[in-house]
């Protein structure tokens, strides 16, 4: 069965490469930030996760303007299922850029780019995180700060939420389940030592599955006191929507 999933997907995936990516990205452009930009930044990273099987369930309602949206992190595709869902310009590691498909999508999609180990950098990122929710625009993050092996959630880091505090925004968090009941968690993660390629290519002959995207109830300016506080509650409503599957 892999071997017939990547006979028809292949073809599938080539279009969407050669044809829908540079319509899309010329759209992108051509939108300037605006709502034909986010229409097609949708339409395209739906279209790449039906590819690949797996068919999106939306529980709850992304909040309008600047929100501080925070998901647990499992891979790459992660920022495919909530791109299409709602447009929100993502924290990303800057070897992002360097990786086919998603990096060209990322780079256009409003993604603000961290070089890990670079304190300057990350000023630098919170500073227009910050900038960003106070003007009304969506910032997303991963704050367990890295993939896992889809085993266990981990801790929710609480610099990341500094932004929201000083720009006085709400957060929401978004809990990602991939199968039924967040069995399909290990498999779509990165396996040990396995680079982008690697899981691109093999999650391409996977069966299709569900992948459910929980908007959680928002943590409003005021609700928690101090980013840890803030870190905690997102990090429970999150393992809370994941232990209810």
């Amino acid at each position: 069965m892999r071997a017939l999933r990547y006979l028809y997907r292949t073809p599938l995936l080539l279009w969407h490469l050669l044809i829908d990516l540079p319509l899309t990205l010329l759209l992108i452009a051509l939108g300037r930030g605006g709502r034909l930009s986010h229409a097609m930044v949708r339409w395209w990273s739906g279209g790449l996760l039906r590819i690949f099987g797996m068919r999106v369930q939306r529980i709850g309602t992304p909040l309008p303007g600047g929100t501080l949206f925070v998901a647990n992190h499992v891979s790459w595709v992660d920022i495919m299922v909530l791109h299409s869902q709602h447009m929100m310009g993502f924290i990303a590691k800057s070897e992002i850029r360097s990786w086919p498909v998603v990096g060209w999508v990322t780079t256009h999609a409003e993604t603000i780019f961290l070089q890990r180990g670079n304190g300057d950098s990350l000023g630098q990122v919170m500073a227009e995180m910050a900038q960003r929710l106070r003007t009304g625009r969506a910032v997303a993050a991963f704050p367990e700060g890295g993939t896992r092996d889809g085993r266990a959630l981990g801790a929710f880091h609480a610099r990341i939420f500094a932004a929201a505090v000083d720009a006085d925004a709400p957060v929401q968090p978004v809990a990602l389940c991939y199968g039924v009941r967040c069995e399909a968690q290990p498999i779509v993660a990165f396996a040990p030592r396995e680079h982008f390629l690697g899981n691109f290519l093999r999650l391409l002959g996977e069966p299709s599955r569900p992948v459910r995207v929980c908007f959680m109830p928002p943590i409003l300016p005021g609700q928690c006191e101090g980013r840890r506080a803030i870190a905690q509650t997102a990090r429970e409503r999150v393992a809370q929507a994941m232990a209810a599957a």
